[in-house]
Parts: structure tokens; sequence; C-alpha cells
């Protein structure tokens, strides 16, 4: 007989300090596809908590080009890349990313978490040290952990502090300076033409993690690095296919091409996780195209971005991050009140999520909105107004 209903009791009794702390987790059921307005809940509301910044969920090019792929190439690889997973348009894929981005080459992975999981034991020993922005995401954090090279956690967003770290690292082989550029939850922008001053003053390379910017940052949606002009100062970048590029899975490292090549033969996620679907492969080297042709897509999710931080500033909401940034997190503190005014939220037909322990510190607990390109003038009005009726009613706003 299984000896589980002796430890059964621990795992309930965690189970019920997760809800009395307010910060238990429900899954809504959507039954549409991805897109700005879905049925959630058995009624239809308006997405405003998806990272569908441009809107290519659901857009039919992009579909079209994954059907093809799964015509021509099949449904799955079942391998590996380096044993027989590597079909022509992986590689192909690789090319672009890296013409994207300005760099030499770039390796494909399942996920930007697998991405951030290989490359630092990929490429660094205890003979290195990695200097990581103390707010990075949780994936940079757990593939710091992986990693022997000495680990410097410098305040976030604070420069002095990073110098600090790279004096007290001089004699190490190899420093690597790691940051998201736009942190995931509270929609700020890291400081790339500092970070990339200091690096090149103390000999050290850096890393961008760009998930929340590759697409929509920047004129052309080439992120940080070109929204502050600084692409080519940039020795590593890595991405996700998950969000902007069409929202389905798959990450990558782009970068020098020496990197690239040690990460092909050592990192273990690339290794021994399966190679990613033809689909998802031919869908986003539609995407790719899409925006080399235009930058019509981050042109529109920039003022949407702006209509919304100016409504409800105005409105008198806490809301923090850089004014550019669709990733708009609407601070309230308390969790159960975050989780009650989305609840209210969803009632007005705006589906957004409350954020608490442990995806955000203690105490910050809020509601994190997301821009679309695909969001109507019309639709942002309505969300701000939803949230200025639930605000007042709960007493967050006069």
């Amino acid at each position: 007989m299984s000896n589980y209903r002796k430890v059964q009791p621990i795992f309930q009794q965690l189970l019920n300090d997760i809800k009395e702390a307010g910060t238990f987790k429900t899954e809504r059921i959507i039954t549409t596809p991805q897109r700005v307005e879905i049925r959630a809940e058995g009624k239809t509301v308006l997405n405003f908590c998806a990272n569908n910044y441009l809107g290519l969920s659901d857009n039919k090019r992009v579909i079209s080009a994954a059907k093809a792929a799964l015509d021509k190439y099949g449904f799955g690889l079942s391998s590996v890349r380096f044993i027989c997973g590597t079909q022509d348009s992986h590689k192909a894929l690789e090319r672009k990313i890296a013409e994207f981005h300005g760099k030499e080459d770039a390796i494909l992975y399942s996920s930007c978490f697998d991405a951030n999981a290989g490359i630092f034991e990929g490429i660094l020993t205890k003979e290195d040290a990695i200097l990581t922005d103390a707010l990075n995401h949780a994936s940079i954090i757990d593939g710091v952990r992986l990693c022997q090279a000495e680990r410097q956690i410098y305040r976030h967003l604070d420069m002095a502090h990073l110098e600090e770290c790279l004096q007290k690292t001089q004699e190490k082989r190899i420093r690597l300076i790691v940051t998201d550029g736009v942190f995931s939850m509270d929609g700020d922008f890291a400081n790339l033409p500092r970070i990339v001053e200091l690096a090149e003053q103390y000999n050290a390379l850096v890393f961008v993690d760009e998930s929340h910017a590759t697409g929509f940052i920047g004129r052309t949606g080439r992120g940080t690095p070109e929204y502050f002009g600084v692409a080519d100062r940039i020795d590593v970048i890595n991405s996700t296919l998950g969000k902007a590029l069409g929202g389905a899975s798959g990450g990558y490292t782009t970068g020098k091409k020496e990197i690239i090549d040690i990460l092909r033969q050592k990192s273990r996620p690339y290794l021994f996780s399966n190679s990613l679907a033809p689909s998802i492969v031919g869908a986003t080297l539609e995407v790719l195209s899409l925006l080399g042709e235009s930058s019509e897509l981050p042109e529109k999710l920039r003022g949407n971005t702006n209509r919304f931080r100016n409504g409800m500033r105005n409105a008198g909401f806490n809301i923090i991050g850089h004014q550019d940034s669709p990733i708009v997190p609407i601070m309230l503190g308390d969790a159960k009140l975050a989780s009650q005014l989305a609840d209210d939220m969803l009632q007005k037909g705006i589906y957004v999520i409350g954020f608490s322990f442990p995806v955000v510190p203690r105490g910050q607990a809020r509601i994190r909105v997301q821009l679309s390109a695909a969001h109507s003038e019309q639709q942002i009005d309505r969300a701000i107004e939803a949230f200025t009726q639930c605000g007042r009613n709960r007493g967050i706003i006069q």
C-alpha cells in the first residue's frame, strides 16, 4: 500500500495556506483562439493579460504558414536536433533570427526557459562570474543556479552597485552581465546604455533576455538594444517565439558564432529536448517576414500603450513601468484585493489576472495589464472605464 496517505495532510495544509493567503491561482478556461476578444468562463470578454503584443496569435497569414509547414514537414520530428531532428526550415529560421537581431548565428530551443537554462552552464565555469539583476526572470535565476560561475546579484537597475560587482570580480576569466531588456512584472527597461559602458570599461560581456521586447520595442521591433541604439554592443540575446512572435512556443539564443557553436555541443536543454515543431518554425518564418515588411504593428502598439497608461494615471491608479512598455502593472499591494479586482473586472467583460507572491514579492500584489496592437481605441477606453468603476467600488481610487 502506498505511503501517500501519511504525507497527504502535509500537501493539503500547504494548499490551505496558499488559499488562506489569497495567492491560490485558478486557471480560467478559454474556448476560443487567443485573440483580443475571447470566450472565457462562459462569456465573451476583452483580453488584456496575454503576451499577444502584436496580435499575431490568430493572424491568418501566420496560421496559413503553419498549415503549409505541417503539410510539407509533418507534425513533429520525434528526435533531438543532432540525431535526426534538423530540417532545412530550422536552419532557415536560425539564419532569419540572427539577421533580425544583427548577430552572427542563432540556436533554437523548445522555449526561452530552456534557452536560459542552457546558456550559462554551457559557456561559463567556476573561473568566471555572472553579474545578474535582482529582478531578472525566474528562468534566468534557475539557469544561473545551474552554473558554477561566481554569482553577483546587483540591486535592480542600480548601476553603481553593478560597477561595484564588476570591480570585485576583476580577477575572473569571463564576466557576463545578465539582464532582462524589459522586466516582465514591473514593465521597466534595463539601462542598456550604462550597462554597455560599464561592460566596455571592465572588459565584460553583455547578455539580454528580450522575451518581453522582441517584435515590438524599438522603432522596427528589434527590442531594447534597438530602442537604446546599442544593438552592436550586445554580445548575446535570448528571446522567445511564444509571445509577440505568434505566441506558440520556442525560444532561441543569438550572438557570436563561437558561443552558438559551443551551445550546440554542450547545452543540455538543446541536446536532450525534441526539435521545435515544423508548424511553429514555418509560422515564425512568416512572422519575421511580416515584421520586415512594415513597422505598423509596433507603432500601433506604442499608441495603444500611451493611451492606456495616460488614461489609468489620470484615473488615479498607481501604475509603474516605462512609459513605452505595454506591460502596465497596476499596484495594489494586497494579494486578496488584486484577486478580487480581477474578478470584478471579469464581470465587466475585461479579462485580467491578479499577481501575488511568489510571482512578485510579498506586499507588491498587482494586476498586470498587457496591451496589444490588436486592441482598438474603443476597447482600451472600455477597459479604463471598467477599472475606474471597479477601483472606486473597492476604495482603490477616489
